[in-house]
This record gives structure tokens, sequence and C-alpha cells, in this order.
């Protein structure tokens, strides 16, 4: 596999990020009726408060992750890859990023939720080792919020 670098995302890379999670989401919206949030999330604004990393391979932006520190928790709000890219470990690299924040701003968990309907996401992080905590219907989507616990020691 290529070299890969994870950096904070710039304003310059908003639209190559929207792009990413239209095509990375587009298989989604005959399951839920509707654009999943990342569709039409606004990554400028995330960007401007420094929540997104982008995760880069031969100088191209593949994929990026929205997230951030809460009081108990480093928060996933949003995690993809181009389709193009997906299956060559980049979602696990920007995972071990935010495992890697927890960790240095000693929060003992990682915390994120996925569409009910995105099955394949409840299986990735099952096996991931994240514990479904609850279900809950927020802004019309059917959510189910994880947790994966930082092991004791490295927190």
């Amino acid at each position: 596999m290529m070299a890969t670098l994870i950096r904070r995302a710039t304003a310059d890379d908003a639209a190559r990020i929207g792009a990413i999670a239209r095509a990375a989401y587009a298989k989604y919206v005959s399951r839920i009726g509707r654009e999943p949030a990342p569709m039409v999330a606004d990554f400028a604004g995330h960007i401007a408060a420094e929540h997104v990393v982008v995760v880069k391979t031969a100088g191209v932006v593949d994929g990026y992750m929205v997230a951030w520190a809460e009081t108990d928790a480093y928060f996933v709000d949003n995690i993809a890859v181009g389709p193009a890219r997906q299956g060559r470990g980049l979602g696990r690299k920007l995972m071990a990023h935010a495992a890697d924040e927890a960790k240095r701003r000693h929060l003992p968990a990682i915390r994120l939720y996925t569409n009910a309907a995105m099955t394949e996401n409840l299986s990735m992080y099952a096996h991931m080792e994240f514990i479904e905590t609850h279900r809950v219907v927020e802004k019309g989507f059917a959510r189910v919020y994880m947790r994966w616990t930082v092991p004791a020691g490295e927190k």
C-alpha cells in the first residue's frame, strides 16, 4: 500500500470532501429513502471549527473524518472513504487516528453513530469492538449509537 498521510483539513479540501461524501453515501439513498446526513453536511463549517482530518495517498485526498472531543468521549460524527479507495485500510487508519486522539486527550472512549439501514457499518463497527449503546430517531434518521472503550492502561 502507498504511504498515507493524515492531516487537518483546510478550506481547500471542502469540495473534495463533499464529493467523497456524496460518492460514498450514494448507495444508501434508496435504503434510507433520502440523502444520508453526510451528503448534505456543512463541511466548510466543520473545517473552520477544526473538526475534520483527511487521509491522503499519493497526494490525493481519499477520505475524511469529522470528529471532536466531548467531555466523556471522542465523538466521530462522520467518516468516509471514496468508493474507488475503499477496502484498502484507509477507514481503519482514520479510526486509529480517532483512537490516538482519544488517548492523547485522556478520554475513555470513542462514540459514534450510524444509520440503522447501513448494515455494513454496523457489522464493521462490531468487528472493531464497538458496542451498541442505544437507538434513536434524530432529524428523521434511525441512528444506532455505539461506543468503543480505550483499553485500560492506554488512556
